[in-house]
């Protein structure tokens, strides 16, 4: 969009956002790697009791996580690629399963903890705490690495809630001239450009009884015309997901396969 002695344009630097993403999962390795060698730590002090501890947990329940977050990992690269490839249907169905599976697997947990609750084996009851200190150090660093490591797959729902809303209704965009300056558009015309650079629109002349001036970008779901933010944005979130997956196969078998 520009106009006589107007321009209009939006900067966004999506390499430098792709950067900062990676520099984020980064300080994110780190916290989990953190918890991961506290882990190793009390598991070779307590070998038999952290064994003992994980025959409580459901293995059934961990595989059935492990293989929802694996599809859902699955389904977030394949809607990256079909929204590269202009297919914007298939990448809003694809994202919406994966926001799907995610909920399916914090539901699994919301049982799987449940059960525990139930039977009285949460952070500091009396039913835990007459354990062996290998057990209650078992459930205390599963409750808490699971946990937030469920806290981020929340953050990954609602990160990918907000992506596909923004895939489904492309936003508008709204510049105003208003207040000082308007005398020096007099006369002027606004005008949009297409691709090489030919006007496929112009406004009239621009006189003294105009006292703002507001452009609306409206960006329609025709063809192939996907935005770059539009797959940028969703590769971002994308890299914060698999992530979470990655995680999550370190988790399963820490937790639930040592026995």
């Amino acid at each position: 969009m520009s106009a006589t002695g107007i321009a209009v344009e939006q900067h966004k630097d999506y390499i430098g956002a792709k950067i900062g993403m990676w520099l984020f999962l980064f300080t994110e390795l780190l916290l989990f790697g953190g918890m991961f060698l506290l882990y190793s730590v009390y598991r070779s002090k307590h070998p038999a009791e952290f064994h003992n501890a994980a025959a409580e947990l459901d293995t059934i329940v961990g595989t059935l996580n492990t293989i929802i977050l694996l599809t859902s990992s699955l389904t977030m690269a394949l809607s990256i690629a079909a929204i590269h490839r202009g297919n914007k249907r298939l990448c809003m169905i694809l994202l919406a399963i994966t926001i799907v599976l995610g909920t399916c697997f914090l539901v699994n947990k919301y049982f799987e903890w449940g059960a525990k609750f139930s039977h009285g084996i949460y952070p500091n009851s009396e039913y835990l705490l007459s354990f062996e200190k290998g057990e209650i150090l078992f459930f205390g660093l599963y409750f808490t690495m699971t946990g937030l490591h469920g806290l981020h797959v929340l953050v990954g729902i609602i990160v990918l809630t907000v992506m596909l809303t923004k895939i489904i209704n492309r936003p508008h965009r709204g510049v105003v001239f208003e207040g000082v300056g308007m005398e020096k558009l007099q006369g002027a015309h606004l005008a949009v450009l297409g691709e090489r650079d030919e006007r496929v629109w112009e406004s009239e002349a621009i006189d003294e009884t105009v006292r703002s001036v507001a452009i609306s970008f409206k960006y329609l779901p025709v063809g192939k015309r996907i935005r770059v933010e539009e797959y940028a944005n969703l590769e971002t979130s994308g890299l914060y997901w698999h992530l979470v997956d990655i995680i999550w196969i370190f988790l399963f078998p820490l937790f639930y396969l040592i026995t």
